[in-house]
């Protein structure tokens, strides 16, 4: 099933931690899971080399949760060229990010925002998180670039991930996601933002 069947009201369940680079990663075959994808320069280097070393030297849980955090809450900030404020790229990114659904994934909602990406999917068949991660943002930094008419790094080098717990933590995801934009001020409502799952469930203005 797809965006438009599966309304993911199963028991979740949870297996397979692994960990790559300094953030650490769930990639669990029948588990949904809630995405981060930040721009490179989304968050200043210094600060993402002090995060890392605090991460780096801590081995609790909740601090790992405070890191992230703080992160989400620099992107929401808008800080950095933010791109993807450019329709032409968010409807890019958004496009190939749709395409492979049903097939490396299975998405139940997602946001492009200008300097980031949230996304809550569920992964399909051998196809591994790192994988589906490393092919989006290598195709969509290609394509980036030559819209841009330049070269270098598009997407921060790693990703953030976290599994969902059960029901509850599901739609709480995914109304973070949804009304990500309604608080960064773009819009009063999360089905007005045209590059987000709400806007594809629900009702388009005419001519959209």
């Amino acid at each position: 099933m797809t965006l438009a069947e599966d309304r993911n009201k199963s028991v979740l369940r949870a297996a397979g931690w692994h960990s790559r680079g300094y953030l650490p990663h769930f990639d669990g075959r029948d588990v949904v899971q809630f995405i981060t994808l930040h721009l490179a320069n989304s968050v200043p280097k210094k600060v993402i080399d002090r995060w890392t070393q605090e991460l780096n030297s801590s081995d609790s849980k909740m601090n790992r949760l405070i890191l992230r955090s703080r992160n989400e809450k620099y992107a929401d900030l808008g800080y950095g060229e933010a791109p993807l404020r450019n329709h032409l790229l968010a409807e890019m990114v958004q496009e190939t990010l749709v395409r492979d659904d049903g097939t490396k994934y299975r998405l139940s909602a997602w946001v492009v925002m200008p300097n980031h990406v949230h996304l809550l999917a569920r992964r399909s068949g051998d196809y591994s998180l790192s994988d589906i991660m490393q092919s989006f943002k290598s195709i969509t930094s290609h394509k980036a670039n030559r819209l841009l008419g330049r070269s270098g790094q598009f997407w921060m080098r790693d990703y953030f991930d976290r599994y969902i717990r059960n029901q509850e933590h599901f739609f709480k995801a995914m109304r973070y996601i949804e009304t990500n934009p309604v608080k960064a001020g773009i819009c009063e409502k999360p089905e007005e933002y045209r590059f987000s799952s709400a806007w594809f469930k629900g009702e388009r203005p005419p001519n959209a």
